[in-house]
């Protein structure tokens, strides 16, 4: 930063889907860690898109979110097994895109309208970042391994034609796909990686169903062959952020492999641990 450069003092939300992920979070951040708000948002792109809408409303005009708020004592009364069973199973694909599509789409933009009455124009946050644990793909993304979204894409956004899946993008429906802030994913993936922890980057896709057999996860690559890790809410939250024109990140912890259901070889402890370091790290890069 330049001497001339007045800093960025606005906050950074990072948005999780329950309460696990978001203590994980805050234990990584640690002490004095007053320029982020974490929240738990609830499962699911539909339930991310319209906290996340809410809680950025509600931070322009300094308050707090009353759906945050929910959310967050939601997360928090919820048990270690339903945790460990919404924290991301398996995560996968579903036919019933275009219906998708219009739940978090619709959710966000609703969210924004009954939150704009308290806020005039955004600037609240300055990046909003959706953090979690994840299925990482075979071959790109190991048990215990952070990734770094270089994109995030609605896997399942789209219909089923005679001829296959057919993506909105293909309609001409809008899209089906966010950037993020790519200088911030650039230097966060460097900094996890010289801190020696095992960092992948790449797309992460956003899905309503999670994945449970081999078949799924196959078509998943064949439509999007660099994909790192499958996760339900980066669209949603990314949605959520370009209404208010905040950059976004998403920061996954690999608790399992895309594919068929096997709870035995799930690591949701260890992803949680991985999601732990990885925010210390991101507070560095941020701050």
């Amino acid at each position: 930063m330049s001497n001339g450069e007045k800093k960025d003092t606005r906050r950074i939300l990072i948005v999780t889907a329950v309460e696990a992920e978001r203590a994980a979070v805050l234990r990584g951040l640690g002490e004095e860690a007053a320029h982020f708000h974490v929240i738990a948002a609830g499962v699911g792109p539909a339930a991310a898109a319209a906290v996340t809408a809410a809680t950025l409303a509600a931070g322009c005009a300094g308050g707090t979110s009353p759906a945050a708020s929910s959310a967050e004592a939601s997360g928090q009364a919820a048990s270690a097994d339903a945790a460990d069973e919404s924290t991301r199973g398996a995560e996968g694909g579903s036919s019933a895109g275009a219906a998708a599509a219009a739940s978090f789409s619709a959710a966000a933009t609703t969210a924004t309208s009954v939150a704009a009455a308290a806020a005039a124009t955004a600037g609240g946050y300055r990046l909003v970042v959706s953090a979690g644990i994840a299925g990482g793909f075979a071959g790109r993304a190991a048990l215990g391994s952070l990734v770094v979204a270089s994109e995030i894409i609605a896997a399942d956004l789209g219909v089923e034609t005679p001829g296959g899946f057919a993506s909105v993008d293909e309609l001409g429906f809008g899209s089906s796909r966010s950037g993020v802030c790519a200088r911030s994913a650039s230097a966060l993936a460097a900094a996890l990686s010289a801190a020696g922890l095992p960092v992948v980057t790449g797309p992460v896709l956003t899905v309503t169903t999670a994945t449970g057999t081999a078949a799924t996860a196959a078509e998943h690559v064949r439509r999007v062959p660099e994909a790192a890790a499958e996760a339900m809410e980066g669209f949603g939250v990314a949605s959520a952020a370009q209404h208010f024109g905040v950059p976004v990140l998403e920061l996954r912890a690999i608790s399992n492999a895309v594919g068929p259901r096997d709870r035995e070889a799930w690591r949701i402890g260890d992803a949680l641990q991985a999601l732990e370091h990885g925010s210390a790290i991101l507070k560095e890069v941020l701050q």
